[in-house]
């Protein structure tokens, strides 16, 4: 079976950081545990087109069904409607959920380190290199940190939502991003409510910011975007 050559995820994060912006992740996301529905009848074409209309660097779209409210034909829809990158956002656990997300068309699998061991992160992330998708390697402390290093990853995100009381950190991720070694490209995700929360962010060290609910939410995704690229002019 042949598929589509990717569109470099990783790339187009350190294309637009080494231009002076932060890279704006836009998140195409019908609900979540912590929120409920934000947006259940949203249209993935459409805003896929009003995300890269605004600036965004690349996609995010949930394909989880049971939590999130996602799916696979929400990435694929969003994908064939624009010219982005587009990251699979799901728990990925086998080997066979980072194939399927590159037969789907996703240009990058999301890597949980706390839901893998370190023998399948290192497996998991030389899998999706050797199938030509890129990896997010998502952490939330130093300990996971090391473990993302030594498995290999050059595209980390710092998650400043804690994942069993769901409560949002923010010196979380500004303290996270200074201990990342150089050529790693550094990504903030949740919790960022609009410009403010990215210029931090950015002045953290922060290539790149991964938004969804303040985008699906704002009644102007595209302008969202726009005021997010221009965080680290603030």
């Amino acid at each position: 079976m042949s598929v589509a050559p990717t569109r470099g995820f990783r790339r187009s994060l350190e294309t637009v950081s080494s231009s002076g912006e932060i890279a704006v992740i836009s998140e195409i996301k019908r609900g979540s545990p912590s929120k409920g529905d934000l947006a259940g009848d949203l249209d993935p074409v459409e805003l896929a087109r009003q995300y890269e209309a605004g600036g965004a660097a690349c996609l995010s779209v949930l394909t989880d069904v049971e939590y999130f409210g996602g799916s696979v034909e929400d990435l694929v829809a969003a994908k064939e409607a624009c010219s982005l990158p587009v990251l699979r956002k799901d728990f990925t656990v086998s080997a066979r959920d980072v194939c399927d997300a590159r037969l789907m068309g996703a240009d990058c699998v999301l890597l949980i380190a706390a839901a893998l061991d370190q023998d399948e992160l290192v497996s998991f992330l030389g899998l999706a290199r050797a199938i030509g998708i890129d990896a997010l390697v998502e952490i939330h402390d130093e300990a996971e940190l090391d473990r993302a290093v030594a498995a290999g990853a050059d595209l980390i995100g710092v998650n400043q939502r804690d994942l069993v009381t769901f409560e949002v950190d923010t010196a979380r991720a500004v303290r996270m991003a200074p201990q990342m070694p150089p050529g790693v490209i550094r990504v903030a995700e949740s919790g960022i409510t609009g410009p403010n929360d990215a210029a931090v962010l950015a002045a953290a060290g922060y290539h790149a910011v991964l938004v969804g609910e303040h985008l699906v939410t704002s009644g102007d995704p595209q302008g969202g975007v726009q005021a997010l690229r221009t965080a680290r002019q603030l």
